[in-house]
């Protein structure tokens, strides 16, 4: 399908700027110099109500707890039919559920096999590890850092599956909630770089995770998304449409 070839475009794409930022660039670096206070040696906005307890403790709280609580309500849903859904709007509340409940178990997973470590981990910054690039050989005797990809971002990045509400009937409107989830997750990242808890790739490589999942949900259950209404008594069926970005 249509859509399909230009997402798989985009992911590839992506992929390869972040790698190029990521191993080729000093980018990480400069942003993280930006906000730690070299005199004092720390990261200033790590301890501030707005950063640790507003945006990494409500914020966070109520995205979670939304995510729980449409997981419960598609699973109520599995159990027990709601009358007030149909075919795709079924279908899109099943890989929003989803998307809440894996993506941020991807994320974590990753993260606990990661050898990189958060900027205040690194000598740079008053930490006791040198910087290390993703695709870096790991030296010998080294000490897992457990902080790649960002998983706070991860909080919010699963938003983007909202859109798959606007699918296929209005392909724009989609692309806009996709891009206004990967912003909250973004936004999220940004507050953790502030604190010295990431870098910026590692935001980077959480957005592109949770896209690459998100539309694999999509493409998953993308005959049900596309599925006609089911016609009344006496009405004529109409033929399912095809998933495209297309406006029509």
């Amino acid at each position: 399908m249509l859509w399909q070839s230009r997402a798989l475009l985009a992911l590839l794409c992506s992929l390869s700027l972040i790698l190029v930022i990521g191993q080729y660039t000093d980018l990480d670096l400069v942003l993280a110099d930006l906000h730690f206070d070299a005199r004092q040696q720390l990261f200033p906005w790590d301890k501030t109500w707005f950063a640790r307890d507003l945006m990494h403790g409500h914020v966070k709280k109520v995205i979670v707890w939304t995510g729980f609580l449409l997981m419960s309500v598609a699973l109520f849903d599995l159990v027990s039919p709601l009358r007030m859904l149909d075919v795709p709007r079924r279908a899109g509340l099943r890989v929003l559920a989803l998307s809440s409940a894996l993506e941020p178990m991807l994320i974590r997973t990753l993260k606990d096999s990661s050898n990189l470590h958060c900027p205040w981990g690194v000598d740079r910054y008053n930490g006791s590890h040198p910087f290390l690039r993703l695709l870096d050989a790991v030296p010998d005797g080294w000490a897992a850092g457990h902080c790649f990809p960002a998983g706070h971002a991860s909080t919010a990045m699963w938003l983007s599956a909202f859109a798959v509400f606007w699918l296929p009937h209005n392909p724009r409107r989609a692309t806009q909630v996709f891009l206004a989830g990967l912003g909250a997750g973004l936004i999220l990242g940004w507050v953790q770089q502030m604190r010295g808890q990431h870098f910026l790739t590692h935001t980077l490589w959480t957005a592109w995770l949770s896209s690459a999942l998100i539309i694999g949900l999509i493409a998953l259950f993308s005959r049900w998304l596309c599925a006609a209404p089911q016609p009344d008594s006496g009405t004529r069926k109409v033929e399912p449409q095809r998933l495209s970005f297309e406006e029509h």
